[in-house]
């Protein structure tokens, strides 16, 4: 399925907007506030280097950006990993954010490798 980039900007913003809700039901504890903390940087930051992403200026660059974008993605997925191991969250709303994060990642991938095989062309 082809998306542009106006539709990945918006869907990256709201899972960045699902992260921030899930963060805000973490417990407030020290191991709580540790991952709160990891999963909303690296789960905002999807959306905001995806952006970046867009603004590249060749293809190299795009590769770049867009591999920061994957790297923030999977480490989001892995905080994910964790709730779900310590059983912070209800499983349906943390598989419904797994399911989105491993969608994205698949877009993502796809992406570069579209682009590197046009530049092996």
């Amino acid at each position: 399925m082809y998306m542009t980039s106006e539709e990945l900007k918006t869907r990256t913003k709201k899972f960045s907007l699902r992260i921030i809700d899930v963060v805000e039901k973490l417990p407030n504890s020290i191991s709580g506030r540790t991952v709160a903390n990891q999963i909303v940087r690296s789960g905002t930051s999807v959306g905001a280097n995806y952006r970046a992403v867009c603004r590249a200026r060749s293809d190299r660059e795009f590769i770049s950006k867009m591999a920061i974008v994957i790297e923030e993605a999977d480490e989001t997925l892995f905080w994910l990993e964790i709730k779900q191991e310590k059983k912070w969250m209800d499983d349906s709303e943390l598989n419904v954010l797994w399911k989105e994060g491993n969608e994205l990642t698949a877009i993502f991938v796809s992406t570069i490798k579209k682009i590197k095989s046009r530049l092996n062309e």
